[in-house]
This record gives C-alpha cells, structure tokens and sequence, in this order.
C-alpha cells in the first residue's frame, strides 16, 4: 500500500433544496434571487479523508447517514455543495446494479453502453465482450432483452462489466446482495483479488466482512465523521451504538474520530451562493 492518496476528501458538504410545495421551485427559479423558497437539508457535514492507494477503506453508518451520496459525490454522480474532492484514476463504481441499464436492449448491447460509461473505447469493450459474458455465466440470456432478466442475472451483468473496467479504484456496496451464493463467491474472489492490486472503497452493513477486508474504516453518522480509523475498533464502537440506540445521541466523538469530526452543525453551515440560485 502506497502512502500517495487516491482518494481526498476536505470539508465535504451536500445540501439538498427540499420545497414544500410544488409551485414553490419554479417561485425559486422566478424570485430566487428575493427570496428563498426552499429548506436545505445536509446530508454530508464537513466529510474529511484521505483514501491512500492500494489501501482497502471501509465506510459504515445506518440507514440514511450519507453513505450513498458521499460515494455519489466519488463517483462524480453529483457535486458537493462546497469543500473539494480530488480522485486520481478510474473508478468502476458498482452502485444499485442495473439500475442504468436499458431493459429494452440486450445484455450484450448493455455490457456496450456500460463499458463506454466506465471510460473503456468501442474496441476495448468488443476485445473484453466474451470475457464478460463468461464471467456473468447467464448463457444464451447475454443476447436476450434484460427485460426478461431476474434481478440476478442483471446483478452478474453489471458486475462482470465492472470487473473488466480496467479501474483503479472499485466501488462496492450492498448491491451485491441481490445475487445467488454462487455469485456471491464468485464477486468474493475477485475483490480479493482486485485489493492485492487496486483501491477498494467497501460499503456494508456486513460488519464482519468490512472488518475482514478493509485496513481502515470511517464511520459516517448524521452526515459527520463519527470514528475514523482501525476496522476493529472502529465496528465494535459502531455495534454498541446499534445495541444500545440511546448512547448513539449522547456519546461524544471516540478518540479515533479525526479532528475535523467535529462539524458544525446545518445551522451553522453557511449555504453556498449555487444554492441560492
């Protein structure tokens, strides 16, 4: 593992524009520039990491923490409402399975489009099509419309795309369970595979698996750094949080939290003039 980051991420912040109206948006593009017409929600506080390279991070927290739109903000998906993130090399994101897909075209048309997202050219795509359609292993469904796929066979599909991305840094999150056992091994295998030669960024709820794979974890709560450091350490914090609700409120930030855990809260966040807009 290389001490040079891949991965940076200072004072991130995303605020979402939530109106309570329908009408309220189109007074906002109108009069904006008078009056505000919406509610910021911050998902993300003051997010701040460095990933190095070759280093397998994990990123744990409960439902709606922020953990999806901070590997949205990655993945380039969406932008922070303010601080800078900074990504060097190509990243293979393995979010929602299947859900870019066109259900209309074939598996193979698919694994064409996929591939030309993931930054690969037409002939390198062409080169890799048999190698994909063996490791998605769905038979003579690789030439039919997904439309007649199960959710599985979409899952393989994506994966496989994936897996041939040529990517520096790989994306994994709960995706990957909508898959049989067999798939499952079978992804296993090359994400061990892939962390002896590239950057993992892991996402589960899976405790035991994050502490399996990962060299270090961050643990996202209410939008803020909560604990960053030793996956063991890190995860048995977060389990005593799950296992006794009540303290997740009343304890302080553990001494693993990094110092810039201690984000303001939205309130006292200063709204970025391109919301205002």
């Amino acid at each position: 593992m290389s001490s040079d980051p891949v991965i940076s991420c200072d004072h991130v912040g995303k605020a979402f524009q939530l109106y309570l109206r329908r009408n309220d948006q189109i007074k906002q593009t109108l009069f904006g520039h008078w009056k505000q017409f919406y509610h910021e929600h911050w998902v993300l506080k003051d997010i701040s990491f460095e990933v190095a390279r070759g280093e397998s991070f994990g990123i744990i927290g409960r439902n709606g923490a922020g953990k999806t739109t901070l590997l949205q903000i990655l993945c380039g998906i969406t932008r922070p409402s303010h601080g800078t993130v900074e990504v060097k090399g190509r990243i293979a994101p393995i979010l929602a399975l299947g859900t870019g897909f066109d259900y209309e075209l074939t598996g193979r048309e698919n694994a064409m489009i996929g591939g030309a997202i993931l930054g690969l050219r037409r002939s390198q795509v062409l080169e890799r099509l048999d190698a994909i359609a063996a490791f998605a292993d769905i038979g003579e469904f690789f030439n039919q419309p997904l439309k007649m796929y199960s959710s599985g066979m979409a899952a393989r599909l994506a994966f496989a795309v994936c897996a041939h991305a040529d990517a520096d840094i790989l994306i994994v999150d709960e995706a990957l369970s909508v898959g049989d056992a067999e798939f499952g091994e079978k992804c296993d295998a090359f994400i061990r595979d892939f962390a002896k030669r590239g950057t993992i960024l892991f996402v589960s709820h899976d405790l035991p698996a994050v502490e399996a794979l990962c060299d270090r974890v961050v643990w996202i709560d209410d939008g803020r750094v909560r604990a960053l450091g030793n996956p063991k350490e890190v995860v048995a914090d977060y389990r005593a949080t799950l296992e006794h609700p009540a303290s997740a409120h009343s304890s302080q930030p553990t001494a693993r939290t990094a110092s810039r855990a201690d984000a303001p809260s939205s309130e006292d966040i200063p709204a970025p003039q391109a919301l205002r807009a």
